[in-house]
């Protein structure tokens, strides 16, 4: 059985000569988590190529560039897990930034490693000066209980938002946000 006593968790900062084998890995976790009914942009079919796609050309460029910060969950020499940390807010909203795709494998799920990716989002966040933690979630779904047992305000629901991934239903998503304390060094 695997245990998440094994993961650890760490941004994601690939290495020129590892970044199509880290790409591979976290392509394998989005493409397994769209075909396990996860609601996170992709609709079926969605070919592993798309999810390749998705982290090389989206996800890579931002991380270079500094507008979104990736966490990933590692286990078993793999990548098991992942979440985003969205940086690019208008300048009016330095403050702020957008939880996006919390991502476990189906084969890694309720060991807790969820919980541990946003818990260490959130430091990254305060890490980063922000303060205000935003984000959306399929209404009812998985991941809605997770967000407010670790602390997050459910503001509404957009009803109709996106479609499924695996019909045309349109289905809604819950809109919440957390505020962090800013950290607070003490001095002797």
């Amino acid at each position: 059985m695997k245990s998440s006593d094994e993961i650890r968790i760490e941004r994601w900062q690939p290495e020129l000569s590892r970044v199509s084998e880290e790409i591979e890995m976290l392509a394998e976790v989005l493409h397994a988590c769209v075909h396990a009914g996860a609601s996170v942009s992709f609709v079926l079919p969605f070919p592993v190529e798309d999810a390749r796609s998705f982290w090389r050309e989206k996800v890579l460029p931002a991380v270079r560039s500094d507008t979104c910060c990736v966490l990933v969950a590692r286990g078993a020499e793999r990548i098991v897990g992942t979440v985003q940390l969205d940086l690019a807010t208008p300048p009016n909203q330095p403050h702020r930034a957008e939880a996006r795709k919390l991502l476990v494998h189906p084969e890694w799920r309720r060991r807790g490693i969820a919980r541990r990716l946003m818990l260490a989002l959130e430091e990254g966040a305060r890490e980063l000066g922000r303060t205000l933690i935003t984000l959306d979630t399929v209404s009812g779904g998985f991941a809605e209980p997770l967000y407010e047992s670790i602390g997050f305000v459910r503001v509404g629901v957009i009803p109709r938002y996106a479609r499924k991934p695996d019909s045309l239903e349109l289905e809604g998503t819950v809109v919440m946000y957390k505020e962090l304390a800013a950290r607070v060094s003490v001095s002797r």
